[in-house]
């Protein structure tokens, strides 16, 4: 067996631990029908503007990253994105959305949503803490 140390993204190797680690999951959870979900929004000349993106999968809406563009903020437009992208995971039966920033980013417009803080890292990176956030529907 060959140990490597990569520095360089590697699509390939990427996938296949994904599909390793689904396999896996599979056989222990059954089947995540894992499906992405976007909610983005653009101006009029087709910029984009801000948007949620994440997938669904076992029951849950994981948000990957969430954006608004520092023109629009404070606008409502990143409250209106998330209910849509919220209301489209329930429709898939989704019971929770989890997601994870950092203290400078969004703990607070996530709380106003209704997220509650289910785990966090003290200085991480060096003077913010990271938050796990949890949104249960049920």
């Amino acid at each position: 067996m060959n140990v490597e140390v990569l520095h360089e993204a590697n699509q390939d190797v990427f996938d296949t631990l994904v599909a390793g680690v689904r396999a896996y999951n599979v056989e222990n959870a059954g089947p995540g029908n894992s499906q992405p979900l976007s909610v983005i929004a653009r101006n009029n000349s087709g910029q984009l503007m801000a948007g949620v993106s994440g997938r669904t999968i076992y029951r849950q809406f994981l948000i990957e990253v969430m954006w608004v563009d520092s023109e629009v903020r404070r606008t409502g437009l990143g409250r209106r994105l998330m209910e849509l992208a919220e209301s489209e995971a329930k429709k898939r039966g989704c019971i929770a959305a989890q997601v994870d920033t950092l203290s400078f980013q969004g703990p607070t417009f996530y709380a106003k949503l209704g997220f509650e803080v289910a785990g966090k890292v003290d200085g991480f990176p060096d003077g913010h803490d990271r938050y796990f956030l949890l949104k249960k529907y049920q």
